[in-house]
């Protein structure tokens, strides 16, 4: 199998990567090398003869359809994006570009693609999407998500990727397209680029600096080990039923708060303080404009259909985060002057 991985130079995109290389899937990455990405997080497969690299924008449309033509792939999975929710709160357009048109032309370019390869049969687009697009959940932990569940997203980011999910599904009932869709929970992991939580409480930890936490800390979210998410990924790909949509889940409900003080106390551990423990260092912050209260996945279709289940818990998930970050300081101090890295944003 040849496949196309957009963003495969981002967080979730590389663990794919790195996943699919190894499992001896032809790989090309295409990848705009925006803010978030970094090459080095396919270095180590960046050598393999499976391992191909475009630097190219979705949003360029006459680039993608060289691609396509240069590498006759038989499979897309769809991953580039712009993710970061604060980013889209201080400017949405982006997202709307990058999100929605980008989408578009993906769409378009394998479409045109497909249909000039004689339609095969074999063929999938793979559009990787978030929970968030359910809107919020309320406390009660017997409701989650489902993928019958009504969208109505809150944010810039949630509204530009219902977009997208609606795009996908339309191409595939109007012209064909043999897609499948997948909406996962909040990843975390090695190479977690440090805008969001968990990476932020790790580097500020190890800083001395202060812990920020939204509101409360009472916000829900269910967890996602990166490298488990990767593992599903692919099991979609190969296995799903086209036209349908999977839910992907750690099945590992924890409010924010919770999750910090594991954090902590796995530092405290692991890289104890001179003087205090990392908890000290919570901080409760002004809340995101229009934060959700709860998010939370039922993975039922996919452990039932395809069988796979997250492998950690969060707790084991986060010890791993924590052990990589400590074990591999040059690759985040690399990425600390970028934009937006150690500011608070989409303050409104």
């Amino acid at each position: 199998m040849k496949l196309i991985i957009t963003g495969g130079a981002g967080f979730i995109g590389s663990a794919v990567v790195r996943q699919a290389v190894s499992q001896g899937i032809e790989v090309v990455n295409l990848d705009a090398l925006t803010y978030a990405s970094c090459l080095d997080n396919v270095a180590s497969v960046a050598s393999s003869a499976l391992y191909n690299f475009e630097h190219a924008d979705i949003r360029d449309r006459a680039a993608l359809d060289r691609i396509f033509a240069k590498h006759r792939p038989d499979a897309v999975m769809h991953l580039a994006a712009e993710s970061h929710v604060d980013r889209s709160i201080d400017g949405p357009a982006e997202f709307v570009e990058t999100n929605i048109t980008g989408t578009f032309n993906m769409l378009e370019a394998a479409r045109k693609y497909w249909e000039a390869q004689g339609r095969p049969e074999g063929f999938r687009f793979h559009h990787i999407s978030t929970d968030e697009v359910f809107g919020s959940l309320p406390d009660d932990t017997s409701v989650q998500f489902t993928e019958d569940t009504p969208y109505d997203p809150r944010s810039p980011y949630s509204a530009s990727k219902a977009s997208s999910d609606h795009l996908v599904r339309a191409w595939h009932e109007t012209y064909g397209l043999p897609v499948v869709l997948t909406n996962c929970s909040n990843n975390y992991g090695p190479y977690h680029f440090p805008e969001k939580l968990v990476p932020v409480i790790i580097l500020n930890a190890l800083a001395g600096k202060s812990l920020p936490i939204y509101g409360s800390g009472s916000n829900v979210r269910d967890w996602l080990y990166v490298e488990d998410h990767a593992d599903a990924l692919l099991t979609v790909l190969e296995n799903g039923e086209v036209g349908r949509s999977y839910n992907i889940g750690g099945e590992n409900e924890r409010t924010n708060l919770e999750l910090v003080q594991t954090l902590c106390g796995i530092l405290d551990e692991l890289r104890p303080r001179n003087s205090g423990r990392y908890g000290d260092l919570i901080e409760f912050v002004t809340d995101r404009p229009g934060h959700d209260a709860r998010y939370a996945i039922d993975p039922t279709r996919i452990r039932n259909e395809l069988g796979w289940h997250p492998s950690v818990t969060v707790e084991e998930g986060l010890r791993r985060t924590v052990e990589w970050y400590l074990e591999n300081e040059d690759w985040w101090r690399a990425l600390q002057d970028r934009d937006g890295v150690g500011k608070r944003l989409g303050t409104g």
